[in-house]
């Protein structure tokens, strides 16, 4: 069975590979809430992140690159999120959308959308180094809604409601 794991370093070589094929990638996830506060608070066994539809044929020759190139099946998988990994260690969970002529963002089907704005996906953070674009506490929170939470989301919740000063959702309590 595989062992999958998304240390820091190899979170920023995948990153710095986007930003070479001129992909604004946005770090979601866990790492996101790590990147937010500046350090590493638990293992991540995945890299999440939000890219435009439109940056999508850049973002395939980037994991190509690093041989992050082949489909990995999870429960629910979409057109619009789907799994990524390398054969071996390397896992990157896609949420891809798209950018509305009124300047939403559009993210799932047409019958059941999910719109945001580009300011949810404007926060900065730090990973191994590297500046990257991360989801904002606010959007990383509300992202942890509408499903029984996990231990590792129970921490990550509890890490941006300590840091940010934010109530944790109703199912966090």
């Amino acid at each position: 069975m595989t062992e999958y794991a998304m240390p820091p370093e190899t979170v920023r070589t995948l990153i710095t590979a986007l930003q070479r094929y001129g992909v604004a990638a946005c770090v979601g996830g866990g790492w996101a809430v790590d990147a937010l506060v500046g350090k590493q608070t638990r293992e991540h066994l995945d890299l999440d992140v939000w890219v435009d539809a439109d940056d999508f044929e850049g973002l395939v020759a980037a994991f190509a690159d690093q041989g992050v190139d082949r489909i990995y099946p999870w429960p629910g998988d979409r057109p619009w999120n789907f799994v990524l990994h390398d054969g071996h260690s390397r896992r990157v969970d896609l949420h891809l959308y798209e950018t509305l002529s009124d300047g939403r963002l559009h993210y799932g089907s047409l019958k059941a959308p999910f719109m945001f704005t580009r300011d949810d996906l404007s926060g900065e953070g730090e990973i191994a180094g590297i500046s990257v674009h991360c989801e904002r506490p606010e959007f990383a929170l509300q992202n942890h809604t509408g499903y029984e939470p996990r231990e590792i989301d129970r921490h990550d919740v509890a890490v941006l409601c300590e840091r940010f000063g934010l109530q944790p959702p109703e199912n966090f309590r």
